[in-house]
């Protein structure tokens, strides 16, 4: 007796799981206001903001979309700041624990990541990318949500970028 109402909770619960999920896909929601908030809050500075919209604008004057942000993305191109900053050094070291970690939290099909340093303006940064060949395909590539973060070394006063792109 046990086992056929074990058996037939289960089945109810199943009904009700599957039925719950009312998506015909298994990407997480896209929602921008969603993913923007994905997991924790972040508070972007001017600069920050104004390269992000500069961004953009290229994009769409070449006839691209816009980029969402998403804070959880900037969270990660802020640690990788710092670890620059700590370790005096200008790389993409740990990309693929970065790229695989916005994958799991995020379901991002694919990331790509730019990174500058010592530039004093939004602008000069996006000039020094859009002149680079590889920076320029990450910048006009197939993405949907990016992030950014820019910090100053407290003992050189030099600016470090990481911009991180994502598809989701």
């Amino acid at each position: 007796m046990k086992s056929v109402l074990f058996r037939a909770l289960f089945l109810i619960f199943t009904f009700f799981a599957i039925s719950s999920c009312s998506s015909d896909n298994s990407e997480l929601p896209t929602s921008n206001a969603a993913l923007s908030q994905k997991i924790v809050d972040y508070t972007y500075n001017t600069s920050e903001i104004e390269t992000l919209n500069l961004i953009n604008t290229y994009r769409v004057s070449i006839g691209l979309t816009s980029l969402a942000k998403i804070n959880y993305i900037s969270l990660k191109s802020e640690e990788h700041d710092n670890y620059m900053i700590i370790n005096n050094v200008v790389d993409h070291n740990n990309f693929i624990l970065r790229s695989e970690n916005i994958m799991n939290v995020l379901g991002a099909k694919y990331v790509s990541e730019n990174i500058a340093y010592n530039y004093n303006s939004s602008q000069s940064v996006l000039n020094a990318w859009l002149a680079s060949p590889e920076h320029k395909k990450n910048i006009e590539g197939n993405f949907t949500h990016f992030g950014i973060a820019i910090r100053v070394d407290p003992a050189t006063g030099k600016k470090y970028y990481t911009n991180i792109f994502a598809k989701i």
